[in-house]
Parts: C-alpha cells; structure tokens; sequence
C-alpha cells in the first residue's frame, strides 16, 4: 500500500512513500485536496464545475479526464478509482492530510500538536483565478481551520500560564497577536504573559506597538484594562475564570459571576465569546447589574467562542442539552434562563424539559421561527434571509451588521472595532453561516404553548434586526406571559437605553414565587 501525505496548510506540497512529488499543476493540485477533504467519492459534475465553471458541461468533464490523467502520469501509478460518475482516493492509498491531522488534535483537547501542526494558512499561495466556486470553497475551509487554531492558541495561553510556563504562554501569544494584530484581547494576552515571564522590556515595546496599531488602524487609544497591565500601581487586573466542562464529546466554556439566593443563565444570540463580553464598557455595564440579582452563569454555546469548534452547526436539541450540561457543571439549582434573540428558542426548549429547574424565562428580541411562512409573517422570507446571512458572511473580519443590531453604537470606533473582533475570535465565516443557515429552518411555535414558568418577553419597538411583531407573537402564545415594549432600536439588549430593561428584569425576579428563588 502507498502511503502518501499531503500538506494543504501552507502551499500545498504532497510526499509519497516520504519522497516529495512535484506536480506543477495548480488544478492538479487543487483537484488532490479537494478529494482528500471529501472523504469520499465526488460526482464528476461538481469537480468540473468546481474548476471550469464558466465552460460547457461536457467541455469540464473532457478537461477533468485530461486532468486525471495527467496527475496519474506524474504519480507514475494509479491514485484514483473512476467511473462514469464520480472519482475517488484510491483504496490502495494510505492517505493522511495535514488538516484531518490538525482537526482531530484539536478535538482531543491535544492542541500543542494541533498547533504545530498548523504551518500556515490552507492553500495560503494556491490562487485560480477562472475558478471562483473552489475559491469560494477554499475561503471558507481557510477561515474554518484559522478559526480552530485562534481556539486552539487561546487554549493554549490560558493553560501554560495556568502551569507557571509563561515563556511558552507568550510564544502562543505572539503568534496569536501575527494572526489578529487589532485585536486587542491578544495584545493583552501578549503583555500579560510577558511580564508573568518577567519581561517587562519586551512587555512595554508589545504595548507601544499594540498602541500605535489601535491609533494607526481605528484611530483609538488602549482600553482601561490594556492601560492597567503597564501600570504598576494600579489595582491588579481581574482575569475572568473560564472554566470547561465536557458534555456529548464536545468541552463547553463557561464562566460564573458574584452570588445570590438566584442563578440567571444569559445566552447572548448567534455569537458569544465568554472572555471578550466583558471586553466592552455598556456590556459589562449590563452584566454587572445582573450580578446584582443572582449569580451570573454564561457560557459559549458548541463551535461559538470558546468552545470546542465542531463539524456541524448546534441546533436547538443539542443547545438545550448544552445548557443542562453547563447548568449541572455550575451546580445551579433553579436558574432564571435569559435568551436573547436566536438563543431565545433554545431556552425555551429547555423550559418546557425541564420545567422544575427553571424558575422563570425572560426573552429579549426573540422569535419563534427563522423565517416567514403563510402562518408566521413576523420574519425574513428564505430568499431575504439568505441574502443577509451572505452580506454578513462577506462581512466578517470587520463589525458586521453592526449597524442593524446596535444602531446607537453604529458610530462609535471603539465598539465596531470590540465587535470586529469578538467575531473573529467566536467563529469563521463559514461556520457562522451553517449556524444561521440552521437557524434559518427552526420553528419552536409548537412549544411555546407548553411552557409552564413565569415569563417575561422585552422587546424594543424599532428593533431593526427582529421586527417587534415576532415578540409580541411569542407572548401571545405562552400563557400568562408578559409582554413589554421598550423605546429604541438596539437588538443587543446591553446597547442603548439598559435601564429600561434591567428595571424590568428586576421586577421581574422580585415578583417569582419565594421557592422559585431559592437555588437550594
């Protein structure tokens, strides 16, 4: 049996037997990696509109048998098995590729491996100019993977600094800083790791840097909490514990804040990042003021943030498992679920299943369904959802849509600049795109008549990104729910106006019955 590897994270490069095989054909190359990802047989139809999209069928399906023949030549042996509709790796291949190799060291947590592993960006310097459905492809598999390493690397600072290691800690810091120069949580990382390590010089000159790239790029200054890294005398800085807890295979992670006689678990909507929500000052305005009614239980949902990135998009079944799974981590008793916007489907899942664990349900800006059907004219229509869910895919890397979900911050450099990079370190542009493709499909109507908990439903009148409609409908249909419109219109329940909204959540949690506010 042949053994043969091949490395796509880099330019692509392929070894067979350990000897280096040298194929000058960019499609060629191409062709090789796109089979090896699929795992599996691929119909000749797509491989040759893959990469000759703007030629006749039969001319592609010509160009793709030359193609096949010629890498079997270069090969001087047979590497697929072909018939009249779809191609294949050879059975008689022993095939490894760097990023399966990469991906499943990052799912057994083993993420020095993975890191080495990771040379450099997929396909980073294969460019086909005439094949913009591969180069499609190859986008978003890179961000995927780029994506994982960002997890990875995070993982990776936290823990060797965990460890007394902090001279490792700041390797994996600095190539993060190489990977998101902006982002500021990474410079922090960096400074951070740095004086652990004693290198106060190095720690100043990262600072400097990190400085003139915020005034250069955003035209902004550090935040309070970089400022405070290089000041000696001021208080020492307080790094949220971020804790993991494995549920179904997959680790979660997740934080708990202050104390009370109440829990309250928040699930902010399609994006989250444990760390950077306290990043921005309104945020962690809103999430101070929770402390103040109960413990604060949040956590990043599977594939979002920081935790483990998975193959597949997280529905509303396995968010709500998820939700369990944090809940008995924190050992939480009776907990006030908070779901905003596209999370507000998973915690009313979880109320109807497990009704003596919640004590109430507060929903901000959410809907019962992704999109518009005869019976539900509260949302977007497939095609309209699709095309935003793609203008904001296009997007990502800079603070995408922020002009919908936060208007009142829309004009503020320092908020497009924390969201900009909250999306980046949450996910990639192809794994957010399956989560609001997922999304797109939910329907959670049937349900909302079973929920037995006290709830609250808020929702801002002009609220540009969920019309207010869909709140009232998700009222009119739990019973004994109450309804609350606010003024504005911010989707993110921290922007704009808190008061409002923290004034009706206290009453809110006053008003539950006393047994329901005990947690033990």
């Amino acid at each position: 049996m042949t053994a043969l590897s091949l490395h796509a994270l880099g330019f692509p490069e392929i070894h067979v037997d350990g000897r280096a095989i040298k194929l000058n054909l960019r499609k060629g190359l191409a062709l090789l990696i796109y089979l090896a990802e699929a795992k599996g047989a691929v119909a000749r139809d797509v491989l040759a509109t893959l990469l000759w999209s703007e030629t006749p069928r039969e001319t592609g399906l010509a160009r793709l048998r030359r193609l096949l023949h010629r890498i079997e030549l270069a090969f001087g042996e047979p590497v697929f098995e072909a018939d009249r509709s779809s191609v294949r790796w050879s059975a008689e291949i022993e095939l490894k590729l760097d990023t399966h190799l990469f991906e499943n060291a990052c799912d057994r947590g083993a993420f020095e491996q993975a890191c080495s592993i990771y040379r450099g960006d997929f396909l980073a310097g294969l460019a086909l100019d005439d094949c913009p459905e591969f180069d499609d492809w190859a986008f978003f598999r890179r961000e995927a993977l780029r994506g994982r390493l960002m997890h990875a690397l995070e993982r990776l600072v936290q823990d060797k600094n965990a460890a007394g290691e902090h001279s490792a800690a700041s390797a994996h810091a600095g190539r993060l800083v190489e990977l998101d120069p902006l982002s500021e949580v990474y410079g922090r990382h960096l400074i951070r790791s740095l004086l652990l390590a004693g290198d106060r010089s190095a720690a100043e000159r990262h600072h400097a840097a990190l400085t003139q790239r915020l005034r250069d790029e955003l035209g902004v200054a550090p935040e309070a909490e970089t400022e405070a890294l290089m000041n000696p005398a001021a208080a020492p800085l307080a790094v949220p514990t971020t804790r993991y807890v494995k549920g179904a295979g997959v680790h979660l992670a997740y934080q708990t804040y202050g104390s009370g006689p109440l829990d309250i678990l928040l699930m902010p909507g399609f994006v989250s990042h444990v760390e950077r929500v306290w990043e921005h000052p309104a945020s962690r305005a809103f999430l101070a003021s929770l402390m103040k009614l109960g413990r604060l239980i949040v956590f990043d949902r599977r594939g979002i943030g920081l935790s483990d990135r998975v193959g597949s998009a997280p529905g509303i079944d396995v968010t709500a498992e998820d939700i369990g799974t944090v809940l008995r981590a924190a050992d939480a008793r009776r907990v006030v679920l908070f779901g905003a916007s596209e999370c507000g489907p998973a915690c009313i899942k979880f109320a109807v299943d497990e009704p003596r664990r919640v004590a109430g349900l507060i929903l901000f800006g959410a809907l019962a369904r992704g999109c518009w059907s005869q019976d539900y004219p509260h949302a977007l229509r497939a095609s309209q959802y699709d095309a935003w869910r793609q203008q904001l895919v296009a997007q990502w890397g800079g603070p995408a849509g922020i002009e919908a979900f936060a208007p009142s911050l829309a004009g503020d450099p320092q908020a497009r600049a924390w969201w900009a990079g909250l999306l980046r370190a949450a996910s990639s542009p192809g794994g957010i795109s399956a989560v609001l493709e997922a999304f797109r499909d939910a329907d959670v109507r049937h349900l909302l008549p079973q929920i037995a908990v006290p709830t609250l439903v808020l929702h801002r009148r002009d609220d540009q990104a969920v019309r207010i409609a869909a709140g009232r409908d998700v009222a009119n249909r739990i019973s004994g729910a109450e309804f609350i419109e606010l003024d504005g219109g911010d989707h993110w329940f921290f922007a704009g106006d808190q008061q409002p909204v923290l004034d009706a959540i206290r009453r809110f949690i006053d008003a539950l019955p006393n047994d329901a506010r005990a947690r033990r």
